[in-house]
C-alpha cells in the first residue's frame, strides 16, 4: 500500500476507509494483507439493512422465543458480540457468522449493528491477523474469547488446531470459549475489569440462571474473592442436594400392623 494510502485513508480509521469505495479498492490492490489486518482488529458499525443471509448457511430454523428473548437483551445491553461479514460492494454484505444475533438485532429494532468484516478469499491472512491480535497484552478474556471463535467460525480450525496455532492448552481455550456462553451483562463487566476470569469461571458453570446472577451481583456490590464465590457455590451444590433426597415414604397405621405381625 503507498504510504499516501496508509496517511490518507488509515489514518482516518476503518469506518472511514469503508465508505470510501475507491479508497478501498486501491488499498486492496496494493495491499490487502495490511487492509486484513486493520479489518480484523476493528469493529464497525454496518446498517442492518446492508446485510443479506448467506445463501450457503445450513441452519435454516431458529426459535421464535430465543430469538425474542435474545432481542430483548440487545435492547437493554446492546449486541456484546460483533457479527462477522463480507464485503460484498460498497453497499452490501453478506453474513458469515452471527445470523442468530443480526435477527435478533432486526427484531430489537436496531439500524446499524457491529460487525467484523472481511474481504473475499482472505482466508489465510485472516488466520494470521486474528492471531496476531490474540498476542496483544491489553486484550481482555472476552475479546480473547470471540477472538477464538471467529478463529473457530471463519477459518475452520478445531479446538486442537486452534490451541496449536495459538499456543495454547486446549483446557485454556475451552475455558475461554465457555466464557461466551455466559450472560451479556457479566461479559460486560468482565470487559470493564469489574469481576475476573476467576470469577467468570466460576459462574459459567452454574446451570441455574437466577443463582447465577444473583452471585454476579454479590461479587460486584461486595467484592467478593473467588475462594468466598467457590465456597457460596458449594453451599449451594449442597441445598439442592439435600433438596434432591427423597424421603422414605411413612407406612398407614394399617400397613405397619401388618408388617408388625410379619
Amino acid at each position: 500500500m503507498s504510504k499516501q494510502i496508509k496517511k490518507a485513508d488509515f489514518g482516518k480509521g476503518i469506518r472511514a476507509l469503508l465508505t470510501q469505495p475507491a479508497a478501498m479498492e486501491t488499498a486492496i490492490a496494493e495491499d490487502k494483507a495490511e487492509v486484513v489486518r486493520e479489518l480484523s482488529s476493528n469493529v464497525a458499525e454496518i446498517p442492518v439493512a446492508a446485510i443479506e443471509v448467506n445463501p450457503f448457511q445450513p441452519r435454516k430454523d431458529f426459535d421464535t422465543q430465543a430469538l425474542e428473548e435474545l432481542a430483548s437483551s440487545i435492547r437493554l445491553h446492546g449486541l456484546i458480540q460483533p457479527i462477522t461479514v463480507r464485503r460484498l460492494n460498497e453497499k452490501q454484505y453478506q453474513l458469515i457468522s452471527g445470523e442468530r444475533r443480526w435477527r435478533a438485532s432486526q427484531l430489537a429494532g436496531l439500524m446499524f449493528v457491529p460487525a467484523y468484516v472481511r474481504i473475499a478469499d482472505d482466508q489465510q491472512m485472516l488466520e494470521m491477523a486474528l492471531i496476531e491480535n490474540i498476542q496483544r497484552e491489553d486484550l481482555n478474556a472476552v475479546e480473547v474469547a470471540i477472538s477464538y471463535q471467529r478463529l473457530l467460525d471463519e477459518c475452520a480450525l478445531t479446538h486442537e488446531t486452534l490451541s496449536e496455532r495459538v499456543g495454547k492448552g486446549r483446557s485454556s481455550v475451552t475455558n475461554y470459549l465457555r466464557l461466551l456462553k455466559l450472560p451479556p451483562e457479566i461479559q460486560r463487566s468482565m470487559k470493564e475489569k469489574k469481576i475476573s476470569m476467576g470469577h467468570a469461571k466460576m459462574l459459567v458453570g452454574l446451570s441455574d440462571i437466577a443463582f447465577q446472577l444473583m452471585l454476579f451481583h454479590e461479587i460486584v456490590n461486595n467484592d467478593l474473592s473467588v475462594r468466598a464465590v467457590e465456597a457460596m457455590i458449594q453451599r449451594y451444590n449442597e441445598g439442592e442436594k439435600k433438596s434432591l433426597k427423597v424421603e422414605k415414604p411413612r407406612l398407614t397405621e394399617d400397613l405397619r400392623q401388618i408388617q408388625d405381625k410379619f
